[in-house]
């Protein structure tokens, strides 16, 4: 029998753990050809806890790297220095970072620093201005320089790494991993009655760098516009935890009746949100490739994207955040039964769910002899390490599959009790009472 591939998993905000969960659980439930390290850098830890806890991943470290005021340089360093230590005892086949985070970035360089091979998930994405995205565009380019095996989501995204000289041989089209998660969390979801919302709800969701301070107020300026226009129209809102955010928009939408500012959901309640919600207004990169798959248009706060493939199937429309261009571009949806359904129904193009399945594929074919390399236990490797979560190790060596949904399995263990909450018409407000306005009881 083929000696098992050590995968070393590295995920530090929401975004990656969302996509990397179903490769991660898939590789747990095939122990003959895998064992899967997975390792936290926590650079977003509230949000990343969330995801944790929902898809019970079992995590071997958690570098906990994030201080109060923190700017990317520091976060850089410590993630870095980190991340190789870890690596470097764990000895690894392969390192899997996904998309264009501080963490992704610095996993792959901490990877190459210790000679061990690359797999990029979600390669090849480029809006090919290296400050929109800032900082993701430039750590993606070059997490593509570092990477051995690219698994691009699309042709789009192959032909961006063609054009930059990357072997074609070491480019896989897997589709994107966000859609099966999003399958997996509907089929979990699925036994729970939803409430389905008023047919005019708007979800909003914002919190990129570049439309912090005067475009995030253009975005409210426009939403209370429509607010005016539309007596039925009922804006929810997850806010970001970002004080930038919540410093705008806490201000300037709290205080409406028909608005429902509420704390960052857990994410199979934000699947339930889209999927209840009537229209989708979102600088988000993941709800560009989630929300086509519910049928749900999606307006994108941006002048440009890293995903022109929902652009030209028409899944979603570039708006950026001028206040005329949002406004006519909703009301248009409000109002244009045709308008409303070219882009409900146009095909989703990142995939079939099926991509973490293809790329553990690849890398089971790929990847050389574990044999070639000094092993370190997995425990032991932890022993230099001050900040890793050691009591979770046992888990992550000793757990077996268990049952869930559509063949995925995870570390068995006790799962808490928890209250879901169904998002629908009436969302229940979270917010600090600072922010909280009538629109939010």
């Amino acid at each position: 029998m083929a000696t098992r591939k050590r995968i070393l998993v590295v995920m530090g905000t929401r975004p990656e753990a969302i996509k990397l969960a179903p490769l991660i659980l898939k590789a747990n439930a095939d122990p003959e050809r895998f064992e899967v390290l997975a390792v936290r850098t926590s650079q977003h830890r509230e949000m990343l806890d969330q995801v944790v806890t929902y898809f019970d991943l079992p995590i071997l470290a958690d570098l906990n790297i994030m201080r109060k005021d923190q700017n990317l340089a520091h976060v850089t360093m410590a993630a870095l220095g980190g991340l190789q230590r870890v690596i470097a005892k764990a000895r690894p086949d392969v390192v899997v970072v996904q998309g264009d985070t501080t963490t992704s970035f610095v996993g792959a360089l901490a990877a190459f620093y210790e000679n061990i091979p690359v797999a990029h998930v979600e390669a090849g994405l480029r809006t090919y201005d290296k400050r929109a995205p800032f900082p993701e565009e430039v750590y993606r380019r070059l997490t593509s320089v570092i990477a051995d095996y690219h698994f691009a989501p699309t042709e789009t995204s192959r032909y961006n790494l063609l054009k930059e000289n990357v072997p074609a041989e070491t480019i896989w089209v897997t589709g994107n991993t966000a859609i099966d998660a999003l399958f997996l969390t509907l089929a979990k979801a699925a036994p729970k009655p939803v409430r389905r919302a008023a047919a005019q709800t708007l979800l909003l969701t914002t919190h990129r760098r570049e439309n912090h301070g005067e475009p995030m107020q253009r975005i409210c300026e426009a939403i209370l516009i429509l607010l005016q226009g539309f007596p039925n129209l009922r804006v929810v809102c997850p806010v970001h935890l970002s004080p930038r955010v919540r410093q705008v928009v806490g201000p300037m939408l709290g205080s409406h009746p028909r608005v429902s500012l509420i704390e960052p959901l857990g994410y199979e309640q934000f699947v339930l949100a889209m999927n209840g919600a009537h229209i989708i207004l979102s600088d988000s990169g993941g709800v560009q490739e989630e929300a086509p798959a519910l049928g749900k248009p999606v307006l994108v706060l941006r002048d440009t994207t890293e995903r022109p493939e929902a652009v030209e199937a028409g899944t979603a429309r570039l708006v950026g955040t001028e206040v005329d261009s949002i406004v006519s571009a909703c009301k248009e949806l409000l109002t244009d039964p045709e308008a409303y359904r070219a882009m409900a129904q146009a095909r989703n193009p990142f995939g079939d769910g099926h991509a973490s399945e293809q790329i553990l594929d690849v890398l089971a074919r790929s990847l050389g002899s574990t044999d070639r390399r000094e092993r370190t236990d997995p425990a032991k490797a932890l022993e230099t390490f001050p900040h890793a979560a050691r009591s979770s190790v046992a888990a992550v060596l000793n757990a077996g599959p268990s049952a869930t949904p559509q063949g995925f399995a995870t570390a068995a263990k006790p799962r808490r009790a928890r209250r879901e909450t169904a998002l629908a018409a009436d969302t229940v407000a979270l917010m600090p009472s600072g922010l909280q306005g009538p629109g939010s009881s």
